[in-house]
């Protein structure tokens, strides 16, 4: 008998992808995260599932990383596009019902 074959293998623990958030700069779970995603055509919107295609940054549940986010204009430049005022308050909008 080898030795392989006795011994019990043991699982492997699962791999939580982790992201950073622009706004405070913490590394997070993926999942606790928000994503704001700059599409094909260039638009900005809130992506909830992650799975939009596009360029994508990751800010908290938390209405300080989006005010610093979007007041030193950190999304802006993770997205790599300047961001129409009017986007920018429908962003602030979305982050008031954020806890």
């Amino acid at each position: 008998m080898s030795t392989t074959s006795q011994r019990k293998k043991k699982p492997r623990p699962k791999h939580i992808p982790e992201r950073t958030c622009i706004g405070c700069r913490e590394t997070r779970p993926k999942r606790e995260l928000v994503r704001i995603v700059r599409n094909t055509t260039g638009a900005v919107e809130v992506d909830p599932t992650g799975k939009k295609s596009g360029r994508g940054a990751y800010l908290c549940r938390a209405k300080g990383c989006w005010e610093a986010a979007l007041k030193k204009e950190r999304l802006d430049r993770a997205l790599g596009i300047n961001i129409a005022q009017e986007k920018r308050r429908e962003l602030a909008q979305y982050a008031e019902m954020l806890p």
